[in-house]
């Protein structure tokens, strides 16, 4: 081998020790940010919502908050509550004094659903360091995930992560169409005092405020 094939080969070894030390890395942050995840009893988040489609010149912004405990959920969301026992969806709409009752399938739902938004990204995704950013103080590292299915909706995500607190601090998700959404976390609350009761739904109560329950087959 002469000394231009060695220099080749040499830097090519190079590269590759580099990418693995890099992929190395990054799964190694991912798993620090979800074991941090699960080893909390409760997890309150409030976060903006943002939705952008510049071909279609649509942008919306909303508030929103979210309390998680297991794969429980009581999510609240442009003025619907959306309630989720680990079995059953309860959608509430003050605005149209409705509920809708439907059963949850994993196996139908494609997307990343609202339980595992801190954790979806354990499965079904090839990932690499991205940018990292200064964002008021704060030092948020990218990683930048593709999912492996090339069949599904989603192109790409962007996972921000703060380096100092391991949480996840931002998620842009885009997806075939161009369309992009982005949560932005502002509060992230661990192990809060909250009632035993947040996640059942009282049906009872809705049905004596005149509400239709739309029970879903």
């Amino acid at each position: 081998m002469n000394f231009k094939a060695k220099i080749i080969v040499s830097i090519f070894s190079l590269f590759l020790m580099i990418s693995s030390l890099k992929a190395q890395n990054t799964q190694s942050l991912l798993s620090e940010v979800s074991n941090k995840v699960k080893s909390y009893e409760n997890i309150q988040i409030d976060f903006k919502y943002s939705l952008e489609n510049t071909r279609e010149n649509v942008k919306q912004d909303t508030k929103a908050n979210i309390t998680l405990k297991g794969d429980n959920y009581v999510l609240n969301m442009l003025g619907v509550t959306r309630i989720f026992d680990g079995k059953t969806i309860y959608t509430i709409v003050p605005e149209d004094e409705e509920v809708t009752i439907s059963d949850y399938s994993k196996e139908e739902d494609k997307s990343i659903s609202v339980s595992e938004m801190l954790t979806f990204y354990e499965k079904g995704y090839n990932y690499k360091m991205d940018i990292q950013q200064n964002i008021r103080g704060r030092k948020i590292q990218f990683i930048k995930l593709s999912p492996i299915d090339s069949n599904t909706e989603i192109k790409n995500i962007l996972l921000g992560i703060d380096m100092q607190t391991k949480h996840i601090y931002k998620l842009i998700q885009v997806d075939s169409s161009g369309t992009s959404y982005t949560i932005t976390v502002n509060s992230f609350k661990t192990n809060q005092p909250i009632s035993q009761n947040l996640f059942i739904f009282d049906e009872e109560k809705y049905t004596n405020q005149g509400y239709y329950i739309n029970k879903l087959e």
